[in-house]
């Protein structure tokens, strides 16, 4: 495979296995195998003791036998699916619930963890019942040795290949959904995170807030400073609108020129009316100077906010039309204030 050593993982450091086997002898052949092949090779005794280190190590390859005391390979097996599992939920957590991303990653799970069982119940229901706790591949007792290092070389060759794909896909997901200017989620990822926010408070009847905000004055910022200025302008807006928003479901989006806005689920008016405050406050104490402003002498916002129940009967678009009508009360009625609509 063009590129991937069979040795060596992303990192560069020797690809590391976790061999468990209860057979000391067993043992010390695997290792002997396992690094005269250049991999590091981590040894345990037992099913329990393989979870442990498993959680600890990370391993790229775990060699597993499938008869040991206190938990055997069949049970170890599927308890290690299990934390992996846990492990990717909570490593996703911050992902929108709508992607299908997430479900990616856990869908090749055991192509970047793979298992290869060691056994010596060659029959058809051990092989099946391999498989279906989770083992990428298996080979019997007694061993034959060029066959274990040409099954771990293909199972680490897949690993490293789908390792890949994945820090791809990654990247391509931060492109869709970023705004390459300051780093916010763009509209796109806005539309996407509203929407599923929706429905789950929907089903909750909890609250939810948005906060529509503009720079005042932009465009005369612009034409007085230049488009230069006025990029470093807006990320430095951005920056104080994300560092104020920080609960974890919430979300800052640049929406659209000198337009951002906030998502903020379970959040009543009161709270968002909190937000607003905190980020017109920390934009103006950036104190970024704008003659051209008729309102100030720096940079400052217009924030319109709105709040709701959301329902399966009304839609998001009601919720961003209230606060883009506050919005524009607060522009017409002089600028540099917030205005607050509650549905």
């Amino acid at each position: 495979m063009s590129g991937i050593s069979p040795f060596t993982s992303i990192s560069n450091k020797p690809h590391l296995i976790l061999v468990a086997d209860d057979d000391t002898t067993m043992r010390l052949l695997l290792r002997e195998a396992m690094e005269q092949e250049g991999y590091r090779v981590v040894e345990v005794s037992n099913g329990k003791e393989c979870l442990d280190a498993y959680t600890a190590v990370k391993p790229d390859l775990v060699l597993l036998d499938a008869v040991m005391p206190v938990m055997d390979g069949f049970t170890c097996c599927h308890e290690l699916l299990q934390i992996a599992k846990k492990n990717l939920v909570l490593a996703l957590a911050s992902v929108d619930s709508g992607s299908s991303f997430g479900n990616n990653l856990i869908s090749i799970l055991w192509d970047r963890t793979p298992i290869l069982m060691i056994t010596g119940l060659d029959d058809p229901d051990s092989v099946d019942r391999a498989f279906e706790a989770g083992a990428s591949d298996f080979v019997t007792k007694p061993i034959h040795w060029a066959v274990l290092r040409r099954r771990v070389r293909r199972l680490l060759q897949q690993g490293q290949v789908y390792k890949q794909l994945e820090a791809a896909n990654h990247a391509l997901q931060q492109l869709a959904n970023e705004d390459g200017l300051t780093g916010l989620a763009n509209r796109r990822c806005f539309d996407q995170h509203l929407n599923s926010q929706w429905l789950e408070l929907a089903q909750q009847r909890s609250p939810i807030s948005l906060i529509l905000c503009d720079i005042d004055f932009f465009k005369l910022y612009n034409d007085k400073y230049g488009h230069p200025a006025g990029d470093a302008c807006l990320q430095n807006v951005a920056g104080v609108l994300k560092h104020t928003a920080q609960k974890n479901l919430d979300l800052v989006a640049r929406y659209g020129g000198e337009e951002f806005a906030v998502i903020l689920p379970y959040t009543h008016a009161s709270g968002a009316v909190h937000v607003a405050a905190a980020m017109q406050a920390g934009v103006r104490e950036l104190k970024i100077v704008h003659s051209g402003s008729a309102v100030s002498e720096y940079i400052t916002l217009s924030l319109g906010i709105a709040t709701i129940i959301p329902s399966f009967e009304s839609s998001p678009l009601a919720l961003i039309e209230a606060a883009d009508k506050a919005l524009y009360q607060a522009k017409a009625e002089g600028r540099d204030r917030f205005i607050i609509k509650q549905i």
